[in-house]
């Protein structure tokens, strides 16, 4: 998943994660010799190195990072290696694909004891295959302060992105190729329905729409809420994003549309045929853990998982959790995926 990123976190706060890094269920190995478990990821994860340092010296397990683009590249990744894994856990697998990855047989059960903090709220998998580490709901954003200086009211809504007064203003991703490109269009399924999702999508190209690769080109080269400062002024993104667009003011430049969020959740699991199942369950307990999940905003401008875990200072204005997103059921994204793919590709880029 590719989204907005700063990569500063205060000082205090990483020392004091530091300093309080204890983890359930974890022993102590010497620490001279730890054990490397191989962690499959996306390119957007990130984590301070104080915070997985500390996880190394209190657990013995230094985790090894592995790449492996945005989540759909990565479930395709674990579902083609299945027979000889790769790494030993993975996180990053979305609820857009999940269902995928379960069907492939690509995890193993493992109820960690940090699941029942908040991250079995948003359980797929009846044999808790996976585990939810963070929240990035997928929304149309838009740049308030084009349509305040054009004297246009903002769009509000799914129906209003069709309206002739926004035409030629939008700019979304391809949900062949982009994460949220994909939670977007099952956004518009979820919201008007499978036989009405393809005239929606007719009135979005009529007034003008453009469809991009991937996030980093619509946020960053064709939105012009973002540093790029570029044409359009409404986007898919994250709910997110606005936390990252905040303004000498202290308030955001950008705004989310919460009535167009589609509910996008980031698992982690033990993959199955690993080599180190025990260490890697250890890794899941760390990542559902007070200890990383207070991290995950700053680092990553996700929204953690776990209950009780505090946000930056701003993002309560700014990137409120969307209370009510649009959701599809596992199993009918399952069996819809390809085929709403391919329909969209004829009516988009036929």
């Amino acid at each position: 998943m590719k989204r907005a990123l700063r990569t500063v976190v205060a000082a205090g706060t990483v020392a004091a994660l530091v300093a309080g890094c204890s983890l359930s269920g974890n022993t102590g190995n010497d620490p001279q010799a730890p054990t490397t478990v191989t962690l499959v990821t996306h390119d957007s994860w990130l984590a301070p190195q104080e915070v997985l340092d500390a996880f190394e010296r209190q657990s013995g397990i230094k985790i090894s990072v592995l790449k492996q683009g945005d989540a759909g590249a990565l479930t395709n990744k674990l579902v083609l290696t299945k027979a000889n894994p790769i790494g030993d856990v993975a996180y990053g697998v979305d609820s857009t694909f999940a269902s995928r990855a379960l069907t492939e047989g690509v995890f193993e059960q493992y109820t960690s004891p940090e699941a029942d903090r908040g991250p079995q709220r948003y359980s797929v998998d009846p044999e808790h295959r996976l585990s939810a580490v963070d929240l990035g709901d997928v929304c149309v954003n838009v740049d308030s302060r084009y349509f305040v200086d054009k004297g246009i009211p903002e769009p509000k809504s799914f129906a209003d992105l069709a309206d002739a007064k926004y035409k030629d203003l939008m700019v979304a991703e391809s949900p062949a190729t982009s994460s949220p490109g994909l939670a977007f269009l099952l956004g518009t399924v979820a919201q008007f329905g499978e036989q009405g999702w393809q005239a929606y999508w007719t009135q979005l190209k009529a007034n003008g729409l453009k469809t991009v690769s991937g996030w980093e080109e619509a946020y960053t080269k064709e939105f012009s809420g973002s540093s790029g400062k570029g044409p359009r002024p409404i986007v898919v993104s994250y709910a997110s994003s606005p936390a990252a667009e905040i303004g000498d003011d202290g308030k955001p430049r950008t705004k989310a549309l919460l009535d167009t969020c589609y509910r996008q959740v980031e698992y982690a699991g033990v993959l199955a045929g690993g080599k180190q199942v025990e260490k890697a369950r250890k890794v899941v307990d760390f990542l559902l853990s007070q200890q990383f999940q207070v991290t995950v905003a700053s680092n990553m401008y996700v929204y953690p998982a776990r209950q009780g875990v505090e946000l930056p200072q701003g993002w309560a204005q700014a990137a409120p959790l969307p209370q009510q997103p649009k959701t599809l059921e596992p199993a009918k994204i399952q069996a819809g995926r390809e085929q709403w793919i391919a329909q969209w590709r004829t009516l988009l880029e036929g």
